[in-house]
């Protein structure tokens, strides 16, 4: 399997409108930004502001009403465009986790049996996770679920990695070592993440910038730089002044946003 390179994409002016018993629902209106080429952005919004219909559109999962999605990569046979990890793990259950990893390089990739157990191998280590190849899904917990899905995700070299708040099901002592893994890996293969997060904390954490969106119809309220150094500890960072600054930040955005919303 050829190493992917990341990928820069471009969204201009996208509207999504959907048709309900109640009317014209309009989700997301004439959002623009980019990403640039082994960025770690993350988005954050009120509920029901399109986050989600965003990531389905970058995913090529749902076309939007107006405007355009462009990602500018080379193309490498066998590579994947994009992966994405969701709330839920989404690991096969009658499959081994080695087996969850090795799978789709070989169905996706076209990589032999051989090649993907030992790619499968290599990201299962990276994960802490080696010694539980042979073990299902069912028998290990939540935190090891989802490292598994983040290792699968990066097994497959994507060149856009697509998280719809992976980590929103954990308790706070794993998110937190998951975000330690999450960068760890980030930072080795240099993947353009796109990460959708109602957690403003750990959007602060983990992005190089984070896009803030209003209530719906979801426009785009602020676009702001995250000038913190890499890497990050992810243990120690909270007590940087100029992490709870951005917090601060950020948290009185959200609030303005839920405040219109709770008064309409």
């Amino acid at each position: 399997m050829t190493t992917n390179r990341p990928v820069h994409v471009d969204v201009s002016e996208l509207t999504q409108r959907f048709v309900s018993r109640q009317g014209e629902i309009v989700a997301l209106e004439g959002v623009t930004f980019s990403l640039s080429a082994g960025e770690f952005v993350c988005l954050l919004g009120p509920s029901g502001c399109g986050k989600t219909s965003l990531l389905r559109i970058l995913a090529g999962l749902q076309d939007p009403t107006q405007g355009s999605v462009r990602i500018e990569h080379p193309r490498h046979e066998g590579v994947t465009d994009f992966a994405m990890v969701l709330q839920e793990h989404g690991l096969f259950p009658w499959m081994s986790l080695a087996r969850n990893i090795s799978f789709p390089l070989q169905s996706g990739g076209g990589l032999a049996k051989d090649k993907a157990i030992a790619i499968a191998m290599e990201h299962l280590a990276r994960v802490g996770l080696e010694s539980f190849a042979d073990h299902y899904p069912h028998q290990v917990s939540g935190g090891m679920k989802q490292r598994v899905s983040v290792a699968r995700s990066f097994a497959m070299q994507p060149a856009l990695l697509l998280m719809d708040e992976p980590f929103v099901f954990l308790d706070y002592q794993t998110r937190l070592s998951l975000h330690s893994l999450l960068l760890d890996l980030w930072h080795e293969r240099q993947t353009t993440v796109f990460f959708v997060t109602h957690d403003i904390e750990e959007a602060v954490a983990l992005a190089d910038r984070v896009l803030v969106m209003s209530k719906r119809p979801g426009t785009l309220k602020a676009d702001m730089k995250i000038d913190l150094p890499r890497p990050r500890a992810i243990f120690e960072l909270r007590g940087d002044a100029r992490f709870g600054h951005y917090v601060s930040q950020l948290t009185q955005m959200i609030r303005e946003e839920m405040a219109d919303v709770t008064s309409q």
